[in-house]
């Protein structure tokens, strides 16, 4: 109730919008001014302020985490779990108490332009809500969100008596920072340039593949997919964009450099969308690279953003921005990626293809249909190779101990998600909880064992720093090392 006596008539002003603007397609919506400046923070991967991630604890605003390399980081005086009760501006402004408010306006006042100062007082984490706060004086910065940037890493196997290296690139949006590059700056965020210069550090590793991975990643700037397609062939269409008007403009790779022309496969699976939808299905249809995982979300629609601010006189006044949809994405072959997605040249099996997700499953979602294709030529010849790439994974998964289980949880899933009678019986309800974490204890235990790894004792925790098994990029890694063998690549004797 508390919550809800807090809202203001600028959320409820979102709230009908919102409700008004989805009853056309689910991706036109009202962004309140905070809802646009953190569409900005996404899609920059930076913001101004003191580097810290807050959320609500009772009354009270906590510190989750602290951001590397920010001014709290630096001042090594706020920690996770310190509570912040009250915000002051500059050296000397008056301290706001902030116990009691809502999450989103304690933020908005720490942010700020960087340089400037704020104070801070805060209980630290381990001391009762009776304890005296200390004061904290930060200065802000501009905070660059490392965590969500292109990463690399390699992986070394052994198949059929041969050694490989695989790099894997993992892109978890499509970002750029555009104020950054409007204003001049050589350095600004992007991921066409951060991949670029992973692509370039794996090559001097000596690499003989390379894996893109898009799992889990919703899109970003249409002109960076673009981009990062043209990475890994000459040149050529990318992508077409039909408008409401019927016409239709064809988007082509605009560096003829090619940067990778090794080996390549990309993952995908249900939430890779709109960006990712569009380099994955360019990669596939120039035959340029394997496509790995589950069929992507089918969000082939185009947005634009308007700034409502500049249709007002009085300039003081944020009325936020409107996104809406204008235009569809078409492959190069003429199909859209709207609805029905990208489908994968190998399937592996996912849970996300059972949690209702995907564009087919939200309401009011514009269909599936097709354009004339725009003229291209193959970039490569991983068409030729998909029957014995798909028959080799197929054997090989029918063995393998990770994919049994993830199937087995899959079924498990689907048969809970059909249930229509529950028990109301606490004995038998408990009865039911303990059979589940008792199946789902002796399942990990037999995956410990199959890795080489002690199994664990009832209660016991897995040690926090070891990583999770990730069946299905060992097994891309694999299906690359057979499209290596098979395609018989020289690439190296090219490239090193």
């Amino acid at each position: 109730q508390k919550r809800i006596k807090q809202n203001t008539s600028e959320d409820v002003v979102q709230i009908f919008l919102n409700a008004f603007a989805e009853t056309y397609d689910p991706h036109s919506n009202y962004l309140s001014p905070i809802a646009s400046q953190n569409f900005g923070i996404d899609m920059s991967l930076s913001l101004e302020g003191i580097g810290a991630q807050l959320e609500s604890d009772g009354d009270y605003t906590k510190v989750a985490r602290i951001i590397p390399g920010g001014p709290a980081d630096l001042s090594k005086q706020l920690w996770p779990n310190d509570k912040i009760t009250a915000v002051g501006q500059g050296e000397s402004g008056e301290m706001v108490d902030v116990i009691g408010w809502r999450l989103d306006d304690v933020v908005q006042l720490i942010r700020g332009v960087k340089g400037s100062t704020v104070r801070l007082d805060v209980i630290s984490s381990g001391t009762g809500p009776e304890a005296p706060p200390k004061r904290l004086t930060l200065v802000r910065d501009r905070i660059v969100l490392r965590e969500s940037e292109a990463k690399s890493d390699t992986i070394e196997l052994v198949q059929e008596g041969r050694k490989y290296r695989i790099g894997v690139i993992v892109i978890p949006s499509f970002y750029s920072d555009l104020a950054a590059q409007h204003r001049g700056e050589k350095d600004f965020k992007s991921t066409t340039r951060d991949v670029r210069r992973l692509l370039r550090e794996l090559k001097g590793a000596q690499v003989d593949g390379i894996i893109v991975d898009l799992r889990g990643n919703s899109g970003g700037a249409l002109q960076e997919a673009i981009e990062l397609t043209g990475l890994f062939f000459d040149e050529g269409p990318v992508v077409q964009v039909r408008n409401s008007d019927g016409s239709v403009k064809v988007m082509r790779d605009p560096d003829r450099t090619v940067e990778y022309s090794g080996p390549l496969a990309v993952m995908v699976d249900r939430r890779s969308a709109s960006a990712s939808e569009i380099f994955a299905a360019a990669i596939q249809d120039y035959s340029r690279g394997v496509i790995l995982g589950s069929t992507t979300f089918g969000k082939g629609t185009v947005q634009n953003l308007i700034e409502l601010d500049r249709y007002l006189r009085n300039t003081d006044a944020r009325l936020g921005e409107l996104k809406l949809t204008v235009a569809k994405f078409y492959r190069i072959d003429g199909g859209t990626t709207q609805y029905r997605g990208v489908v994968p040249d190998i399937a592996f099996p996912s849970i996300w293809e059972e949690r209702g997700l995907g564009e087919s499953e939200e309401e009011n979602a514009l269909p599936w249909d097709k354009i004339d294709a725009s003229p291209y030529v193959n970039k490569g010849e991983v068409k030729k190779y998909l029957p014995q790439l798909l028959a080799k994974s197929q054997k090989r998964t029918a063995l393998n101990l990770e994919f049994r289980y993830l199937s087995e949880d899959i079924q498990s899933f689907k048969q809970e998600k059909e249930r229509t009678e529950i028990s109301l019986q606490e004995s038998l309800r408990k009865q039911e909880r303990d059979k589940q974490e008792e199946e789902r204890f002796a399942k990990t235990n037999e995956r410990r064992i199959a890795r080489g790894l002690k199994p664990l004792k009832k209660g016991e925790k897995a040690p926090e720093n070891e990583k999770a098994p990730d069946a299905l990029l060992e097994e891309a890694t694999r299906v690359l090392a057979d499209f290596i063998v098979l395609s018989n690549s020289t690439y190296q004797a090219l490239e090193r």
